[in-house]
């Protein structure tokens, strides 16, 4: 579908009713509460795949209102040990206060970090915009410095500075280096940032051939079949696939729930077929399942920062046959 139609599919969508959102970004998140993504994750473990969770929300204005975000995970944590479930979290760093009180942020991703920690759960610290690149890799850098290196953090293909970025990461962290790849959501000014479609596949898939040269975990985060093609074939190149000990001189040792050196992540609701072909070849495949009494300004702002979406709501609609989640 062409540009222009999905930017019209978006603009006609955020116009509706909320319940109309609501029908629409059902596919897309898992529910208001822990509860119901335990539920969808339930449903989804048995075609194969595993998890990680992201409780909606980002940016707030005052510290107080990080204990939300601190409480919310603490029981998503002892939800998902509860019920046996092979999954991570996410967390967004500005959820915790970072561009707040960059102290008492750290200290409180800090604490849920230490908390996984002791499940041998990892965490993902999701990328935002530009303003807390550094800032973002900077906390991960510090926490595996205090030894809590059940964390890694995402790179977008989109951004100038991601093969710096790597560089860096790779000359603090070495084997351990951990990243969620993916093209990014955040439409960044064009000075430090692609604009272009193929610019920005093409910046991704050399993201990912860094990544695995360098030995790090890679986990890939695509529905774009460019990048998913480009990305098999690299991992041919490695030697790399499923039920395959990670065969590179420099990669780190498997971690409990990790692939050989690498996974594909895909959104909950987003190309289930692919999904299920990836995980029926063997590869170890992950959904991003968020939840959250925020999931309307979720939604919105997903639709209107990638209007691109605007093609799969409408396929969703017209054709769901087609694209079972």
């Amino acid at each position: 579908m062409t540009s222009w139609f999905s930017k019209l599919v978006v603009g006609m969508t955020i116009r509706m009713p909320k319940w109309f959102v609501g029908w629409v970004s059902r596919r897309y998140v898992a529910g208001n509460n822990i509860e119901d993504a335990i539920r969808v994750m339930q449903r989804l473990s048995k075609e194969n795949a595993c998890f990680t969770v992201d409780v909606l929300g980002e940016e707030i204005s005052t510290m107080s209102e990080a204990q939300y975000f601190c409480d919310e995970y603490s029981r998503l944590i002892d939800e998902i040990i509860k019920h046996e479930i092979d999954s991570n979290i996410s967390i967004k760093p500005t959820a915790f206060g970072l561009l707040v009180d960059r102290e008492k942020g750290y200290e409180n991703i800090r604490k849920i970090v230490a908390m996984a920690a002791q499940h041998e759960m990892f965490v993902r610290l999701d990328m935002e915009d530009h303003r807390v690149t550094q800032d973002t890799i900077d906390v991960v850098v510090q926490l595996h410095s205090e030894g809590l290196t059940n964390v890694g953090t995402v790179y977008q293909g989109r951004l100038f500075r991601t093969f710096d970025d790597i560089d860096y990461l790779e000359g603090k962290l070495g084997p351990a280096a951990d990243y969620r790849i993916c093209k990014g959501i955040y439409l960044e000014p064009s000075s430090i940032a692609h604009s272009g479609y193929r610019e920005i596949v093409s910046a991704t898939n050399a993201s990912i051939d860094k990544m695995l040269s360098a030995g790090a975990y890679c986990a890939i985060a695509s529905h774009d079949k460019p990048v998913i093609d480009h990305a098999l074939s690299a991992l041919k190149a490695h030697g790399m696939g499923p039920k395959t000990p990670d065969p590179r001189n420099n990669a780190g040792s498997q971690r409990n729930g990790k692939g050989p050196g690498y996974e594909f992540q895909m959104l909950l609701g987003v190309r289930g077929p692919m999904r299920r072909k990836l995980a029926a070849q063997g590869h170890r495949t992950r959904v991003y399942v968020p939840y959250g009494k925020q999931w309307y300004e979720y939604s919105i702002r997903r639709l209107k920062e990638n209007p691109t979406v605007g093609a799969q709501v409408a396929k969703a609609f017209l054709l769901p046959w087609t694209n079972r989640p």
